[in-house]
């Protein structure tokens, strides 16, 4: 009894001492949501306003731009997949990388190849461990990007939308990534970057009908839309880093709750077996003294006669 009373509280303070890692953890996923979302809210208004002026450039321009014009057959595809450079996150990355596999096996269904970009540790482990080829890949500022880190992430998706595919580049970019919708609900997405669809491009920020001002180039139409090409793809993507930022904590934040909760209640069970086997111990020993004494009684008896 003494031996399973020992490893209850061994346990017990095992468990204990993970409970304060988690709900600290916690606490520290929580006070990061905040600052993800500002971030969240502050670059909608660039996004918006950039979507705004591309479709306005390329609804009076009838020059042909890797930005808006789709090819008749395309037979490459790009897919940029964002996951967590950390665990414990629950299922934020592999929510992820199933929506990442869905779309691959579409595009390929489509009859596309399919060149994978890819975001965090997760993804990239993910990949490595099936042998997976992965053309680009970056690391180590998941859970707070910057916009110099949507940059670096932009250049090699760029590139490859402005070469021939005979040449390396590809015909369509997507990206995947997971949207914050609120403290509970994150939801794994996917969606094509390029060629933009400029009717989806309104609908989205709300334009779809509104008439558009009229613009007059200089040097060009498309001289224009080659400048506003990076910074659209940077401002997406760097949305979707902020997104999937934000995605990321509430999702670790709801998992070392419920991690949390779970070791108060293993806790709780193992006390009221500690307790048991406390009792049980107690009730043999008294047992022990009461059969001893009551042996002694009976010797002491015996030897008066």
């Amino acid at each position: 009894m003494g031996a399973q009373l020992r490893v209850y509280k061994r346990r017990i303070r095992a468990i204990t001492a993970t409970k304060k890692i988690t709900k600290a953890m916690e606490m520290i996923a929580a006070s990061r949501i905040v600052k993800a979302q500002r971030k969240v809210a502050a670059s909608m208004p660039y996004a918006t306003e950039l979507t705004r002026a591309v479709t306005a450039v390329a609804t009076g321009s009838n020059n042909k731009h890797a930005l808006t014009t789709e090819v008749e057959t395309p037979t490459r595809a790009a897919v940029l997949l964002i996951t967590s450079d950390r665990g414990l996150a629950g299922g934020y990355s592999s929510n992820a990388i199933k929506q990442a596999e869905r779309l691959t096996e579409r595009l390929r269904g489509e009859g596309k190849e399919v060149d994978s970009y890819i975001v965090g540790r997760k993804g990239v482990a993910y990949y490595g461990f099936r042998e997976r080829k992965v053309t680009d890949s970056w690391t180590g500022f998941t859970d707070s990007p910057a916009y110099a880190d949507a940059k670096r992430v932009a250049g090699p998706l760029i590139e490859a939308i402005q070469l021939e595919t005979a040449e390396g580049g590809v015909d369509e970019l997507h990206i995947v990534y997971t949207e914050f919708v609120s403290m509970m609900t994150q939801n794994a997405v996917d969606g094509r970057m390029l060629p933009l669809s400029l009717d989806k491009a309104a609908e989205e920020d709300g334009a779809k009908g509104e008439i558009l001002p009229l613009f007059e180039f200089e040097p060009s139409a498309e001289d224009v839309l080659d400048a506003l090409l990076p910074r659209y793809v940077e401002s997406r993507i760097y949305n979707a880093l902020l997104q999937s930022a934000a995605s990321e904590h509430a999702a670790r934040r709801r998992a070392m709750k419920s991690a949390t909760d779970n070791a108060g209640d293993l806790i709780k069970s193992l006390s009221r077996l500690a307790n048991a086997a406390r009792q049980a111990e107690i009730t043999q020993e008294i047992s022990e003294i009461v059969g001893g004494a009551s042996a002694m009684a009976d010797a002491t008896a015996g030897s008066d006669k």
